[in-house]
């Protein structure tokens, strides 16, 4: 495919601060094995876009940890492949972006070094296994400017802030673009998912523009605008898509997946590649019980564990019940312990016979390297 893929690594930090205080959106842990940017990097690789540039502002250390050369998504090539694009990557650049228009300043360099026709841009706070080869095929069968992605929600089953709403037609024009609109529950929205795609040379135009009007904001200052002014038309995706904007939605739609149906929809279509590590498998006890959970290799669970899922190399003792929890990679549960709707970041450290509980709709967070 003559695309070049463009991934925003730290856009919705904010949105998360317990997840992203040491790491970016794009790195968050998701499923036992993966993180979040697994799947717009899969989504590219699997569309057949062989170039894509990933921007970095903050804390982006795991983030490189995780992707390395992209050999992984077999993007580990001579032209081409995975490429970092971290801040201050021009010279006009003397600050961090706020913005996804500011973050799309500091790459110019990148897109005019560019040779692909098209360019997709994603974010990374998203999980899905979405096929770009469809939606440019939608894109030039309409002969569009730019095509939006969104997926459809009920209005009561939106979180967080920022969520933009598309108004579409029956061929998939778009009409109007509304940010957080106040919408009685039971309505069904088409809810942009914050993937786009357009031809580059329209991309540099725009960035060109916006940078001479000191124009900050892609969606309110580009998109909303250029509904009446270019050819903008949205492709639905049917798919499975669960956009994590807060702790709660990350806890909530990680415990989806252990629908089987869920899992189904996620990872059937296509594959969804990771970073590779050669971990031994899982060792459980005589004593130890495991229903409705996802457990990576590396473990060694000798109590119980239900409705949970566990990352790799979590330790979990004699006479401990883990229920309804996210156990991050390293994180040790001493013995006859009591673990509850919890969510524990990496190498957290539970001694024996300690009682830790939050509730489904407030699960209790962990931070980091913690010792309880």
């Amino acid at each position: 495919m003559d695309a070049l893929g463009i991934i925003f690594s730290n856009i919705h930090d904010s949105n998360m601060p317990e997840l992203t205080a040491s790491r970016t959106t794009a790195s968050i842990p998701f499923c036992a094995r993966y993180r979040l940017i697994d799947f717009a990097l899969s989504n590219m690789v699997n569309s057949g876009i062989t170039k894509v540039g990933v921007i970095t502002k903050s804390n982006y250390q795991s983030l490189m940890d995780h992707v390395g050369s992209g050999k992984d998504w077999d993007l580990a090539r001579r032209h081409g492949g995975l490429i970092i694009l971290p801040p201050f990557g021009v010279q006009e650049s003397t600050s961090l972006y706020n913005t996804r228009l500011e973050a799309l300043k500091t790459v110019t360099g990148f897109l005019a070094r560019s040779t692909e026709e098209y360019v997709v841009l994603s974010d990374s706070d998203f999980v899905c296994n979405m096929d770009y080869t469809e939606l440019i095929e939608f894109h030039n069968a309409r002969q569009s400017d730019i095509t939006l992605v969104y997926f459809k929600a009920k209005a009561q089953n939106l979180s967080g802030t920022n969520n933009i709403v598309l108004t579409v037609g029956a061929k998939g024009k778009v009409s109007d673009i509304q940010f957080d609109p106040d919408c009685e529950k039971g309505v069904e929205l088409g809810v942009y998912a914050n993937v786009c795609v357009m031809r580059k040379t329209l991309l540099q135009n725009l960035i060109a523009d916006a940078v001479a009007h000191n124009k900050r904001h892609f969606a309110a200052d580009i998109l909303a605008p250029s509904v009446h002014t270019l050819k903008v038309y949205a492709w639905e995706h049917r798919g499975y898509f669960a956009k994590i904007s807060s702790l709660q939605s990350y806890y909530e739609e990680s415990l989806k997946i252990l629908n089987k149906d869920a899992r189904n929809s996620l990872f059937g279509v296509n594959g969804v590649y990771t970073k590779v590590k050669d971990s031994i498998p899982t060792t459980y006890g005589d004593s130890a019980v495991v229903k409705n959970s996802l457990i990576a290799d590396g473990c060694s669970i000798e109590g119980e564990v239900y409705n949970s899922i566990i990352f790799r190399g979590v330790k979990v003792a004699k006479g401990t019940v883990v229920k309804n929890s996210i156990l991050m990679q390293g994180t040790i549960v001493g013995e006859n312990a009591l673990i509850n709707c919890i969510i524990a970041d990496k190498n957290v450290v539970v001694k024996d016979r300690r009682v830790l509980s939050g509730c489904d709709t407030h699960p209790f967070f962990i931070h980091k390297s913690t010792v309880l």
